[in-house]
């Protein structure tokens, strides 16, 4: 196997998205402490659509939960478009996931009884927003789903599903979204459909960083990043 290249100095694409210096996370499981996270230094600039990748158990999901504001580095700094996170108290972590940062899961996060629209809905529900149904709407129009929307999740199909989740993740106009094994749960034509449609919102300027296990699908982004054992082990450009 090639020896592992680092390339912390990549091309800059645009204002920096994310910035990342020395992030550690360490878990305390009674006496015993993990470090799931050692000296991490990530860039991504706005624009750029970043696969990361890695073994069960090497860090990129606990990497992935920082970057989403999900859970606190245990030392070092991440700033999100500029604003030192580690700064902001916990009701202004959730106004910034809720403004900047989309998320698509896996396993769809859909609400089993409600339809397509008053899924994507949802994260407008304590926003004040007026017409929420007409930008719920127009994020269904976006995905190609406007014609599916009073269809309930189990009405849909797998593809379909993660195209409302994608339609949700889009309703606050986010500038980041953040994708974790978006297609581990559809088959090969659903995929592509998926990816198609992220080349698309990124081809819009909306940046987007996705987890994922599939190589095929980390060279559909512009740059992969590895992890292992808690450290990034390579960071390159693909051919994209």
């Amino acid at each position: 196997m090639a020896e592992s290249k680092i390339e912390p100095n990549l091309k800059v694409t645009g204002p920096r998205m994310i910035s990342l210096r020395n992030v550690t996370k360490v878990y305390t499981m009674g006496k015993v402490e993990i470090m799931a996270l050692r000296g991490v230094s990530l860039d991504v600039d706005e624009g750029e659509m970043v696969a990361i990748i890695g073994a069960s158990g090497s860090g990129k999901s606990t990497l992935m939960n920082i970057i989403g504001c999900l859970d606190r580095p245990t030392s070092g700094q991440y700033l999100l478009g500029g604003v030192e996170v580690g700064q902001l108290n916990d009701n202004e972590l959730a106004v910034v996931r809720s403004k900047k940062l989309g998320f698509v899961f896996q396993d769809y996060s859909l609400l089993r009884r409600a339809t397509a629209v008053n899924n994507v809905e949802l994260p407008l529900m304590y926003s004040g927003v007026r017409q929420k149904r007409e930008r719920a709407m127009e994020s269904l129009r976006r995905v190609g789903l406007a014609e599916r929307a009073n269809h309930k999740p189990t009405e849909l199909s797998g593809g379909e599903q993660q195209r409302v989740a994608i339609a949700r993740a889009l309703i606050n106009q986010p500038k980041l979204i953040l994708a974790d094994e978006p297609t581990g749960n559809l088959d090969s034509v659903a995929t592509g459909e998926i990816m198609n449609l992220f080349d698309q919102l990124n081809r819009e300027g909306i940046t987007i960083v996705m987890v994922t296990h599939e190589m095929e699908l980390a060279h559909r982004c512009k740059r992969i990043v590895r992890v292992r054992d808690g450290k990034i082990v390579e960071d390159q450009l693909t051919n994209r």
